[in-house]
């Protein structure tokens, strides 16, 4: 067997440069800033929907500022963003010295100057793409709150409409007035943001994304309850956020439903469809043809005639020592 020289662990590539800079950091420079633009500022208003009078649905007590809630989002950020971080980094770090060298991915250099190292490589495009998804997912669920603009069991506490200046005489009336809230303005605008719930579809889409990241990169010989525990522990905590959303009454079970919908199937596209399943990209080592097996000690060996096809005879002088030749 020969040995594995430098140049088979190398692959020139003059496209990886300008790629990056050209169309991966453009495309995350929007994605962020059109997250930005749906979570800061009043670029997109808020649609408008009306409620009817002493509608129940909408009646609960308000529940507080999002700070004090038992998952605030300062938290539920934290936890989407640090706990796939370290589970990449502690899966990369330990599948890269553990793998045999044969293995590894090739390194690609560049004008023979800029040499990236496949373990570089591999943490730059797993976390690169969870972060795509992670403004991608907050996109998504800003831009449903935004467009429906449905509102949450606490809205009626937070609006404090005016029944009487309304003439609110059945439950069934109807109010579509823009000025019917008294509350604070900020106040009434979020609780016009419900559904989906963002919280639950970043909680799943950071839960799901680490879980399948678990499931195909981590190798645990010495017990099989180590991954499904990890796994199940980071859904419990993904679906802890969307109870207390609901149990606090800043959403409704539609919402938190929706958000885990939306969260999840952004994490399944991603791996599956753009890193593929976290698979290796190419492997520097080449096939061995498939050998002839021996005869078993003590079994007689008969010999047939063998028959030459027109197809053998058409495809030239064959390998010696091989019993079929491959047509192309």
């Amino acid at each position: 067997m020969r040995n594995i020289g430098d140049k088979d662990l190398q692959k020139t590539s003059t496209y990886i440069v300008p790629c990056f800079l050209l169309v991966e950091l453009v495309i995350m420079a929007g994605t962020v800033l059109l997250a930005y633009y749906f979570e800061y500022t009043d670029t997109f208003p808020v649609h408008v929907q009306g409620f009817f009078c002493f509608d129940k649905r909408f009646s609960k007590p308000f529940p507080g500022p999002e700070d004090d809630s038992k998952a605030p989002p300062v938290l539920v950020y934290s936890l989407v963003t640090a706990i796939p971080t370290v589970t990449i980094l502690i899966g990369e770090v330990t599948t890269f010295f553990v793998k045999a060298e044969g293995a590894q991915e090739k390194t690609i250099v560049t004008a023979d100057c800029c040499y990236f190292n496949p373990l570089l490589r591999r943490i730059v495009r797993f976390l690169g793409v969870y972060s795509f998804g992670l403004f991608a997912t907050t996109i998504f669920a800003n831009a449903g709150q935004v467009v429906t603009g449905n509102q949450t069991p606490h809205f009626l506490s937070a609006c404090r409409p005016n029944y009487t200046a309304l003439g609110c005489q059945s439950p069934m009336q109807y109010i579509t007035e823009r000025r019917a809230c008294t509350g604070n303005p900020y106040v009434i605008v979020s609780a016009r943001k419900s559904f989906p719930s963002k919280d639950a579809a970043l909680s799943i889409y950071s839960a799901v994304y680490t879980v399948m990241y678990v499931t195909l990169v981590y190798r645990t010989k010495g017990t099989r309850l180590t991954k499904p525990t990890l796994c199940l522990t980071l859904l419990s905590l993904a679906v802890m956020v969307g109870v207390v959303r609901v149990t606090e009454y800043r959403n409704h079970w539609a919402d938190v439903l929706a958000g885990y919908l939306t969260g999840g199937a952004i994490a399944a596209f991603l791996v599956t469809c753009v890193i593929n399943n976290f698979q290796q990209t190419e492997s520097p080592l080449p096939r061995m043809p498939p050998q002839r097996p021996e005869p078993s000690v003590g079994m007689p060996l008969s010999t047939l005639p063998r028959v030459e096809s027109p197809l053998e005879q058409l495809s030239g002088p064959q390998t010696p020592g091989l019993l079929y030749s491959e047509i192309t």
